[in-house]
């Protein structure tokens, strides 16, 4: 067994939408990036790529790659999925904090668990979401980002 560890953060934006964990969150901002923006797609991407020693998502969609303007990030997350298992790894579980101080998200967690799920290709009930303020402190605790952190525990598979 591996474990590998992610981290996004990306600032608010007007006329973009607000995706995370691949599902759109009724929201008037969304967040600025190369992508979608999707903090929690991204953190997870980087978990599975740190728990199978092959970096971190800027090596395969950089940013300023004509390929990686407005990309889902479903496609990034699903890239990396396919490549963990071409080397020989299955995800075993996925554990993710999203801190912002807006919008609420606990309505959102069954639907992005489900997106998620869905990508990934393991069940929901192997993926974990849960949401925390940063008490107004830093750019996060301002209103003026989101962050997510994820944790990613990989299975080796002989082959």
């Amino acid at each position: 067994m591996r474990v590998g560890f992610g981290y996004d953060i990306h600032r608010f934006a007007e006329g973009r939408r607000l995706v995370l964990g691949g599902v759109e969150v009724e929201y008037p901002l969304g967040l600025l990036g190369v992508s979608d923006g999707d903090v929690v797609l991204h953190a997870i991407a980087d978990a599975v790529l740190g728990a199978i020693g092959r970096g971190e998502i800027g090596i395969y969609f950089p940013p300023n790659s004509l390929s990686s303007q407005g990309i889902d990030s479903k496609v990034i997350l699903k890239y990396v999925v396919e490549m963990a298992d071409r080397d020989g790894f299955l995800i075993s579980n996925i554990d993710v904090t999203i801190v912002t101080e807006q919008p609420k998200l606990k309505k959102y967690y069954g639907l992005m668990r489900k997106a998620i799920a869905e990508i990934v290709g393991i069940g929901e009930d192997r993926i974990n979401i849960k949401a925390k303020s940063n008490e107004g402190l830093d750019s996060v605790g301002r209103g003026e980002a989101i962050a997510a952190y994820s944790v990613v525990s990989v299975q080796e598979v002989k082959r």
